[in-house]
């Protein structure tokens, strides 16, 4: 795959422009062009000298550097800032340039100077600053057989020379040139907006490295260069893109982390706000993890590298949130079918307006062929067009701040229309770090260090060692408290039991671990045991049972807390239907559910089972979200509309699989996740409503001469204008 970063692009049509153009080039499969990032991706054998070359004829440009290397450009908000970006490139220069003139000819204009001269000064603009506009639009025609807004301008300027408006054609000209900068220009802070969070990183690291070539012992001994011998390791700062993975860095009290690592040395507090959303600092100390992009607290750190700077998380956020906005919604596709459609319907409609009357009705031939150029300005599908994925790009951009990754527009959309959620229990709602509170043998003798009760526990231990389960874990933490763990040797030939338990091999001996449920079908124990663990459940706690190959040998009862924040969280969901999917028993489930809020309680589910309850939710209620860890409940997370991954920060895989990832492992980020999933869905349906609206009306005052030309690009430009800023609200609000 070819990667380039475009530039010069101004309006949402270039995308579309670019992706046919040179998409018809030989060996192009696929092209696909973001016009919010700038980022083109093409598949195929087509060199990228062929590729460059389409790109510049047809008028734009390619970027040199790497996808990942920030290029935020440092420049003042409002009109100062909007005049640095025309200052910037010679084509908006001269439409600068053009309005100038503009106003200097209507001032000749009306105080009655030269008509001559208005109208030389004015045929100077047109051809200043539409020979841009011109070019590009007939290079587009020929090259990517598109109509596009720079040739409806072309025509719509020269139709208006033709019938001998000259102040016409250059106010048209060199608005429509403003309104493409301004377009452009809110484009800009939108990319920037993003390139914003990559630029948190520093670009230098001071690492720890031996002194290389020293010039204080060169000579010595035979000395010629390298790692010197005699000199101790320094710091030093190196750019990011040098450090290698091992390496040791040393952060100072206050400065921000520059790559992902482990803390070797010293302990601090870290604001990681910028990557999780935590609103406040998080204590660090040996074996911890910090981030890119992190800010250190009171004390100094010595970290070891874990992450090439392309691959820190906070690359991998940009990256994904890239890559996210060329995943369309269903609203910016149907956008784009309707704008396939629209564009050649409205050109017919303007050559009909123009042809008609005059022919069947005898009218004057000027004045509907100037009406037509009219309607060919006042309906180009701009704002229509960028609607939506201004909008898109905001509501994620906002969202990555706030420690939320949002993969596509189809989720975000989603998201905003959901009326079910489910949620996995262990490590979703509770804290997933259970405690064995109870071990049980048969043939317990009631002592205070029981003998049979902890041989009992070495025999699970075995067989847990090495799993990657809560429980698991749990059992085999408190075999280590007991001083047990090194009892029997791990178990051979571990295999689960599809959700419901574990076996082993221990001594060669079989040991199975299983649910109550399980042992009640395939290991035959009394009803006095039935009894004691139900209790046990109707308590709250999770049981696991104990066999060897013909007996049941006891049970180990172990208990997990809600996490603190699953509450709260889970009371801002009063209008979503929230359902618990567990492997865990109907009893602990319920007990968890009551106290955190849950409406509806499926327990005892294999992994098939659980994929069954969301198709059934989603059946009932339409979307549906599906909560979990990201790896567990890979098939649950599938099958949902959108599938929700807790802890992103921590795993890798829960980034690159989930559909949202919430970077903080807290369920606070979810209400969040939805609101902002909500606000987007309102300003892009204000924005197509509006979109809409005004080109109907525009159109409806075209056809019977109320609009002009130069108030057809106002409309048209400041549609396009307003649906943006109306999008990129979604950054402040």
């Amino acid at each position: 795959m070819i990667e380039l970063k475009i530039t010069g692009m101004d309006c949402a049509d270039c995308a579309a422009t670019l992706e046919k153009g040179v998409g018809q080039l030989e060996g192009v499969q696929t092209c696909r062009v973001n016009y919010l990032t700038g980022q083109m991706q093409i598949e195929g054998s087509a060199p990228r000298e062929s590729i460059t070359k389409r790109v510049q004829a047809l008028g734009y440009g390619v970027a040199e550097g790497h996808r990942q290397k920030p290029q935020l450009i440092e420049r003042r908000g409002g009109i100062p800032g909007f005049v640095q970006f025309m200052l910037e490139r010679p084509h908006t220069t001269f439409a600068l340039l053009g309005l100038v003139g503009l106003v200097i000819s209507m001032a000749v204009l009306m105080l009655g100077i030269s008509e001559t001269a208005a109208h030389a000064i004015q045929g100077v603009i047109v051809v200043l600053v539409g020979f841009p506009i011109m070019r590009r639009g007939v290079q587009q025609l020929l090259l990517s057989r598109r109509v596009t807004i720079n040739l409806l301008m072309t025509v719509a300027t020269v139709g208006a020379i033709l019938i001998g408006e000259w102040s016409e054609a250059a106010t048209v000209i060199t608005l429509f040139a403003i309104g493409e900068a301004l377009e452009g220009y809110s484009a800009d802070r939108a990319r920037n907006a993003l390139q914003s969070l990559l630029t948190l990183a520093p670009q230098e690291a001071q690492v720890i490295r031996p002194c290389m070539d020293c010039a204080g012992h060169m000579g010595k001994d035979g000395y010629t260069g390298g790692p010197c011998p005699w000199c101790e390791p320094h710091e030093q700062f190196v750019p990011v893109e040098e450090v290698q993975i091992g390496e040791t860095m040393v952060v100072a009290p206050a400065s921000r982390i520059a790559l992902d690592g482990k803390v070797m040395q010293g302990s601090s507090s870290v604001d990681q706000s910028h990557i999780t959303g935590e609103s406040i600092p998080v204590a660090k100390t040996r074996g911890d993890e910090v981030y890119a992009g992190s800010i250190n607290g009171t004390a100094a750190l010595h970290i070891e590298v874990t992450s090439l700077a392309q691959d820190s998380t906070l690359a991998r956020i940009v990256r994904l949130v890239e890559d996210a906005q060329a995943k369309k919604s269903p609203t910016e596709r149907f956008v784009d079918r309707f704008a396939a459609y629209y564009t050649p319907a409205v050109i017919v409609t303007a050559i009909l307006v123009a042809a008609l009357p005059p022919l069947l009705f005898n009218a004057a031939f000027d004045t509907w062929f100037y009406r037509a150029l009219a309607l060919l300005v006042v309906a180009c599908p701009c704002a229509l067009v960028i609607s939506t994925p201004v909008t898109v790009v905001s509501a994620m951009v906002k969202a990555a701040k706030h420690g939320i990754l949002i993969k596509g527009g189809t989720y975000l959309e989603s998201l905003a229309r959901v009326r079910a959620i489910a949620f996995d229990k262990t490590g979703t709602l509770t804290e997933g770090k259970p405690q064995v509170i109870d071990v049980k043998s048969l043939n317990c003798t009631g002592d205070e260090v029981c003998d049979p009760c902890n041989e009992m526990l070495g025999l699970a231990s075995a067989v847990e060692r090495q799993s990657e389960h809560p429980l698991g874990r749990a059992v085999v933490l408190a075999a280590q408290e007991r001083g047990v763990l090194d009892r029997f040797a791990p178990a051979q030939e571990v295999a689960t039991l599809a959700g419901r338990g574990v076996q082993g091999q221990v001594a060669t001996h079989p040991v199975t671990i299983g649910s109550h449920q399980w042992f009640d079908t395939n290991y035959p124990h009394a009803a006095a045991v039935c009894e004691a663990v139900s209790q046990y459940e109707n308590n709250g706690k999770t049981v696991m049972m104990i066999a060897d190959s013909e007996h049941v040998l006891g049970y180990i009862t172990v208990a997990d807390t809600p996490r603190k924040s699953a509450k709260d969280a889970l009371s801002q969901l009063n209008n979503l239907h929230k359902v618990m999917l567990t492997g865990d028993n109907p009893m602990v489930a319920k007990a968890i559910a009551k106290h955190v809020g849950i409406d509806e309680v499926k327990a005892g589910l294999l992994p098939e089972e659980k994929v069954r309850a969301v198709q059934q939710l989603a059946e009932a209620y339409g979307a549906v979200v599906m909560v979990g860890d990201g790896v567990n409940d890979a098939p649950a997370l599938a099958a949902a509309t959108v599938g929700i991954a807790m802890g992103g920060a921590g795993t890798a895989q829960a980034m690159e699989t989930a559909d949202v990832v919430l970077m903080q492992d807290d369920l606070n980020q979810l209400p969040a996740a939805l609101s902002i999933s909500r606000q987007a869905g309102r300003v892009i349906q204000q924005n197509v409503m509006l979109s809409l609206l005004i080109k109907a009306l525009f159109l409806l005052l075209t056809l019977p001469g109320f609009t002009t030309l130069w108030m057809a690009v106002l409309a048209d430009v400041g549609m396009s204008l307003l649906v943006t800023l109306n999008g990129m609200r979604l950054l402040r609000s």
